[in-house]
């Protein structure tokens, strides 16, 4: 069974909104930050978000500060992305990870999952 697993990827029109989620085991919640990545077309891999539970570290690409949150419910083990005011420059195939928040980002990722396909388009 993989690790994390993503799903709610999907064809939105600009300005809708979307929910992700990333489903781990629960060792991988009790002792990683779960982070969100993207890939856009012909482009190198970004790191969007992460917020730490163990020491509140936060980071937020400027991108999409304002419009994607992270949110977690225990009881189901899954970490979501709320995206909201989607713009087509956001599509691309999303990633959760499980690592260490940091100012800059996710970081000494040891878990990835295989992603979910975003797709923003009238």
């Amino acid at each position: 069974q993989p690790d994390l697993v993503e799903s709610g990827g999907d064809l939105v029109q600009p300005g809708g909104s979307l929910r992700l989620s990333c489903e781990a085991s629960k060792f991988i919640l009790d002792y990683y930050t779960i982070g969100w990545f993207r890939q856009a077309p012909g482009k190198e891999r970004e790191g969007l978000l992460c917020v730490s539970h163990i020491d509140s570290t936060t980071y937020t690409k400027d991108s999409v500060k304002g419009r994607f949150t992270i949110s977690s419910d225990k009881a189901k083990n899954t970490v979501y992305l709320q995206m909201n005011s989607l713009k087509p420059e956001d599509t691309g195939n999303y990633t959760c990870a499980a690592g260490v928040c940091t100012v800059g980002g996710l970081r000494g990722v040891d878990y990835w999952g295989k992603g979910t396909l975003v797709t923003v388009s009238s």
